[in-house]
């Protein structure tokens, strides 16, 4: 009887004081309006999570090699504990990547500057990530989260990368192209993405900057994101995401600042965007990536967020093989001196598959655009137009673009669609969409069925 007491006391102890326990991570759920069914978004809670602080882990300012060290064996030990916060204390810290284990919050002090080595073999061994729509093992993600569950980034500091080399890669040699080209054609013979190597002499697919790749829970919250290689926060496969009051400024070449790929469930409030691309880029694979996987990007509101500047407040494409539907985009502002193509533009080719359906864009006001207020285009290809050639022809399927109340101060012209013959785009319905001056035709349509202005 005795032993069975104290064999009970310890199991007692066990389960009320044990770190592991007590750091463990609460789930939220939030919900969130919009016009189409939408699940409530889990989002993981560090409030009550033990803090582990990179110095005691031996961090050192300057040191790249500890401080990486200290913040891998703090992400561990956060881990092993059943769920912790690793703390980036003030001042400004370089670091190689950042490898993400479940539940385990990074956060990031104010005054914090978690400044990210531009080495490339900083970024290796390779990991299993993608490039345009693409899947390959390539050099890894300055932060990269893989299979992990309950993961956040939070705090006011600022998490940025070393620019210099990366800059040196942004061009696109015979040598690169032909990468791509092999890549374009593994996807298509269905190899198997660890046979797919881009990490080489001459192949320089530069990494995402953050990137969650097959996660669940992820919140990004108040920080500041500045400088990335490639896309800047990617979402990969992944669901059940809010990003909250984070600052993105990147100008580097491919700059998008959020591309939510193949992932649902997403929440984007009160963010502010300075990049060099498009604010918002949904995408779901390219060609046989995305149709294979067959996972749209379902279920997304955008909302409350402000485009300083880039090439468009939200894009769909021209990656869409898995399909996008359910976009809710409201109260958002592009500043009026920002140099912006369209607010909303669409852009899908032959090769590409897929679907667009359900896109609510309401509530929005923009500047003078080099184009126009919504652009919907079925032969975008950019660099991939000469240099392979279409395997396999599928269109896509656009319908149900809705703007309500946008309003633009000089465009060359409100909405402009050029859908193909084979496969017309259906339904496209502006309410109070307007432009103080317009500089060329109002409306350019080609090939779309049903169109109402209001």
């Amino acid at each position: 009887m005795k032993m069975k007491k104290i064999t009970f006391l310890l199991f007692g102890l066990l389960l009320i004081g044990s770190p592991g326990v007590e750091a463990s991570v609460k789930i939220n759920k939030v919900k969130v309006e919009a016009p189409f069914s939408m699940s409530k978004i889990k989002t993981p809670d560090f409030e009550k999570s033990r803090e582990y602080l990179i110095t005691d882990f031996g961090a050192v300012k300057g040191d790249k090699t500890k401080t990486s060290q200290a913040i891998e064996k703090a992400i561990s030990e956060a881990n092993k504990a059943g769920g912790g916060t690793v703390i980036i204390p003030e001042g400004e810290w370089l670091t190689k990547k950042l490898h993400f284990k479940s539940n385990v919050n990074l956060h990031l002090s104010e005054g914090a500057v978690l400044l990210f080595s531009d080495n490339p073999n900083d970024y290796l061994p390779a990991v299993h990530t993608t490039w345009e729509g693409l899947e390959c093992y390539n050099y890894s993600p300055l932060i990269y989260a893989y299979k992990c569950k309950n993961v956040a980034i939070t705090g006011k500091g600022e998490v940025k990368a070393k620019m210099d080399n990366w800059r040196r890669w942004a061009g696109r040699p015979a040598a690169h192209m032909n990468s791509l080209k092999n890549l374009y054609y593994w996807a298509f013979e269905n190899k198997p993405a660890y046979e797919r190597n881009m990490v080489n002499d001459s192949s320089n697919l530069r990494p995402q900057f953050i990137q969650f790749n097959r996660c669940e829970n992820i919140l990004i919250e108040d920080v500041k994101v500045t400088n990335s290689p490639f896309w800047t926060v990617h979402l990969y496969l992944s669901k059940n995401i809010i990003v909250r009051n984070i600052k993105v400024y990147a100008h580097g070449h491919n700059n998008d600042g959020i591309d939510p790929e193949m992932s649902q469930n997403i929440l984007i409030e009160n963010c502010t965007f300075d990049q060099g691309d498009d604010a918002i880029a949904l995408k779901s694979g390219r060609s046989p990536e995305g149709w294979r996987s067959k996972t749209p990007t379902k279920n997304v509101v955008v909302r409350n967020c402000t485009v300083k500047n880039g090439h468009q407040l939200v894009a769909i494409g021209s990656e869409l093989s898995g399909g996008i539907e359910n976009i809710y985009v409201s109260n958002c502002t592009v500043a009026e001196n920002a140099k912006m193509f369209h607010l909303v533009f669409i852009k899908t080719n032959e090769r590409m598959g897929g679907y667009v359906k359900n896109i609510f864009v309401e509530n929005v006001k923009g500047g003078k655009m080099d184009f126009g207020v919504l652009g919907i285009e079925t032969d975008v290809l950019y660099q991939w137009r000469n240099l392979v050639p279409t395997i396999e022809k599928r269109l896509t399927p656009i319908r149900n673009i809705n703007l309500t109340n946008i309003a633009a101060t000089n465009v060359r012209f409100v909405s402009r669609v050029l859908g193909q013959k084979e496969l017309q785009v259906k339904n496209v319905n502006l309410t109070n969409v307007k432009a103080d001056t317009v500089r060329s035709e109002k409306h350019i349509h080609e090939n779309l069925l049903g169109f109402s202005e209001k």
